[in-house]
């Protein structure tokens, strides 16, 4: 099964298996073909035909003549007639096998004119001109099918989200065309990806400036009570715009590697742990001895627990609790809930950018790029991210954050 599985992955085997059975089948047929004409053969030479043959001395005088007919026999052996003299009686005429009028030696042993003899000797020779084919095409069709691995290996790599990369473009057949289109396509997506993502944190960052000046002329309003309620209406609409710029702005400067986001230093999760579960009052679980570091940037790892745990204050009914754990050579840093939990099929989906379970409205739930920076977070620093039921079997969410450790 595992062989036919690879047989099943592997379009150059696949190819060369078809190769070695298409020569198979091509040395069966004339072999087959050949065994016929040798039978027939042997049928009709049963009764050769006999001929006039005449054996004159050396002064020319006639020793022999009547009808000679040739006894069957193996090249090897010589060339023997029966000759069936005028007088009555029976002659026999033996011609010495080509080897000895030519002075080469005979063969050592009859083994060696068996193999040599008709059909083997052509069966040997075909043989032998399968197995050269059959090995000679296999490097040829490696040599071809391996430009279409490497350009499946690239739209692999592109899907996952490397933009930036191209595919050999070698020759200039059908594949090496496919790798230069493919090249054309990736460069347009790679320029619009880039684009767009440029506008839109140019276009987060030029957003703070009007906030900035509303913030600024609330402050000069005056605080009858009349517009107490209004200026603080402004001032929480203001809070979570001026949140969601900053999720926009943080969110565009992850996708694009090249920009750096700060500066990869040892950070001390416990310590980070504890300083966010006291903010909202949060419990906290260190179930490891000795210290947790990772090696990460801690603004976004802060930024990451931070939006777990607001998260489930968000939705939870309950204490919410933060678990740090270490798992071979990696930490988990779990947080759960008491809340209603995310259904099975919502579990992927929740963490896409503006992306929120339904009927969530935006005052509960956000806009739905909090889930997403904990994502792009946790992929920065070579860890994952899911979401999970609780571990004790009541009702909430977990989620968890695995991250390598330093």
């Amino acid at each position: 099964m595992k062989l036919l599985h690879v047989f099943s992955q592997r379009l150059y085997l696949r190819i060369w298996l078809a190769v070695v059975v298409g020569v198979a089948v091509l040395t069966l047929c004339v072999a087959w073909a050949w065994k016929i004409a040798e039978e027939q053969r042997a049928q009709n030479s049963t009764t050769p035909p006999s001929r006039e043959m005449v054996m004159r001395g050396p002064d020319g005088n006639v020793l022999v003549e009547g009808r000679g007919t040739r006894v069957p026999g193996s090249p090897g052996d010589g060339v023997s007639f029966e000759i069936a003299g005028a007088d009555g009686k029976a002659y026999e005429l033996w011609l010495a096998p080509r080897e000895w009028r030519e002075g080469r030696p005979p063969p050592r042993d009859g083994v060696v004119a068996f193999w040599l003899r008709p059909p083997f000797g052509f069966l040997w020779m075909l043989g032998l001109v399968g197995i050269a084919v059959i090995v000679g095409v296999f490097p040829i069709i490696r040599r071809l099918l391996k430009r279409l691995e490497n350009l499946q290996r690239g739209v692999k790599r592109f899907g996952e989200g490397d933009l930036s990369v191209r595919v050999p473009e070698l020759g200039h057949d059908e594949v090496a065309d496919l790798a230069h289109q493919f090249n054309a396509a990736a460069a347009r997506i790679e320029t619009l990806m880039t684009s767009h993502k440029s506008l839109l944190a140019n276009a987060s960052h030029e957003l703070r400036s009007p906030l900035t000046r509303i913030r600024m002329g609330l402050e000069f309003m005056g605080n009858d009570p009349a517009s107490a309620r209004a200026k603080a209406e402004i001032q929480r609409n203001i809070s979570e715009l001026d949140q969601l710029v900053d999720e926009i702005l943080l969110a565009s400067r992850l996708d694009t590697r090249e920009v750096d986001v700060g500066t990869v230093e040892s950070i001390d999760l416990i310590g980070l742990a504890a300083e966010e579960c006291a903010r909202i009052e949060a419990e906290l679980d260190v179930r490891t001895d000795g210290p947790l570091d990772v090696q990460g940037i801690s603004k976004l790892l802060r930024r990451a627990v931070r939006n777990l745990l607001e998260n489930a204050r968000r939705y939870s009914q309950g204490e919410i609790m933060l678990t740090l754990e270490k798992k071979d050579h990696a930490v988990e840093i779990r947080v759960e809930d008491h809340g209603p939990g995310v259904p099975r099929e919502q579990r992927e989906r929740i963490f896409e950018k503006f992306y929120r379970l339904p009927g969530a409205s935006e005052r509960s739930g956000g806009v739905g790029l909090g889930l997403s920076l904990v994502r792009s977070i946790a992929e920065r620093h070579g860890g994952t991210v899911r979401c999970e039921d609780r571990r004790d079997g009541r009702s909430g969410a977990s989620f968890v954050i695995k991250l390598p450790l330093a």
